[in-house]
């Protein structure tokens, strides 16, 4: 387990926060009393299962507990093939993996928590599997949301995260933060995303890009075509039109999919008429490692946006079918959500009920996509 010190050492957010005490500034606030005793607490253990942008959404909440916590135990129960995303996060003691679909597993990790023995348990999802799981825990004290099922399973309901905010409108970073600021972890600040770049992972990076035939003194330009719906999809030959753009600014332009995507990345090239660099078979280290030596990053609503915004890249995402104050990039850098209002938005996104096909994203203009390029180069310089 990491020592207070070298916590502090190694995180410029700590470090302020440290001179801002010294200062006498304004400290984090939590959002309601301790609910108990926290000088006694050892370990804690967060509960995220699913995708890798809820995984990405889930560090400020790390961040807040360690900054709170700094010499108790903080553990997160991801799935295992998202875990990856979190290596050399300093903000974890342990990521706890769960195979996917496999009750064997559940089973494991049922008793491995138990044995454990945490003191807090939050579950930032109210999931059957990661209800049943916070349970098995044994945890005393055990927190969760009053609109969770099973809620019968939890010592502690928050209420609704729009009460704690006092807003109507919640990001999932908040809705994340408001189970600890309840309890009485200091959150008010609304820390960044954050992901840690491994040395291993920005060789390898270094490497392809290099054998790619890419020119170093080119700055580069991430996109991001693909998406996990085709309500979040925007059309490839739309990105083709956004490469050409960048790779006229002088721009290297590095396209990347999943292995079962690589029909998109193959589409892309052909569409094109600059020269396009494409990788589908990163590990999620080295996508963290490529964001942070991109430039700007343009994409779909997916987890990869997120990891983006998480290493303060340039974002800009194009959005169909999802909720953008719930879902939109937390950023610290300059970032701009391209969308066309429709009334039917949000909707559950899995398909389209009122179109053939799903109008909200096809509709955004190449244009639009492009201004938003500009405004947030600009910015960031």
């Amino acid at each position: 387990m990491k020592s207070l010190r070298d916590i502090v050492e190694s995180s410029p957010q700590l470090r302020d926060t440290a001179m801002h005490s010294l200062r006498g500034e304004e400290q984090p606030q939590a959002l309601g009393p301790a609910l108990w005793d926290w000088a006694a607490v050892r370990s804690v253990l967060l509960v995220r299962l699913r995708s890798i942008g809820d995984t990405v959404l889930a560090t400020p909440a790390l961040f807040a507990l360690k900054r709170f916590l700094p010499q108790a135990r903080v553990d997160i129960l991801l799935e295992d093939w998202v875990a990856p995303v979190l290596e050399g996060f300093p903000y974890v003691d342990n990521v706890i993996t769960l195979e996917r679909k496999s009750t064997k597993a559940r089973a494991r990790i049922a008793r491995q928590l138990r044995a454990t023995r945490y003191d807090v348990v939050y579950n930032l999802h109210g999931g059957t599997t990661g209800t049943l799981l916070t349970r098995a825990s044994g945890a005393r004290f055990r927190v969760g949301l009053t609109t969770y099922q099973y809620s019968r399973l939890y010592t502690h309901l928050a209420p609704s995260p729009s009460l704690l905010w006092q807003r109507d409108r919640t990001h999932s970073v908040e809705q994340q933060l408001a189970l600890l600021g309840w309890t009485g972890v200091p959150v008010s600040d609304r820390p960044s995303t954050q992901l840690a770049v491994v040395d291993h992972a920005a060789a390898s990076i270094t490497r392809r890009l290099r054998d790619a035939g890419w020119n170093q003194e080119s700055p580069l330009a991430l996109i991001h075509p693909a998406a996990a719906f085709a309500t979040k999809q925007w059309d490839t030959e739309k990105f083709a039109r956004v490469a050409e753009y960048l790779s006229n600014r002088g721009f290297a332009v590095v396209a990347i999919t999943a292995p079962t995507e690589t029909q998109i990345a193959v589409a892309l090239k052909q569409s094109a008429s600059s020269p396009l660099i494409s990788f589908s078979d990163l590990s999620l280290p080295e996508v963290t490692a490529l964001a942070a030596r991109a430039r700007v990053f343009v994409g779909n609503d997916s987890g990869i946006a997120h990891m983006a915004a998480a290493v303060g890249l340039p974002a800009v995402v194009v959005f169909g079918s999802s909720n953008v104050a719930h879902w939109g990039p937390w950023a610290t850098g300059p970032a701009e959500v391209v969308r066309e209002e429709m009334e039917c938005q949000p909707c559950h996104g899995y398909y389209c009920e009122k179109f053939a096909q799903p109008e909200c994203i096809l509709r955004v203009p190449v244009e639009r996509v492009v201004a938003s390029v500009e405004r947030v180069l600009k910015e960031s310089e």
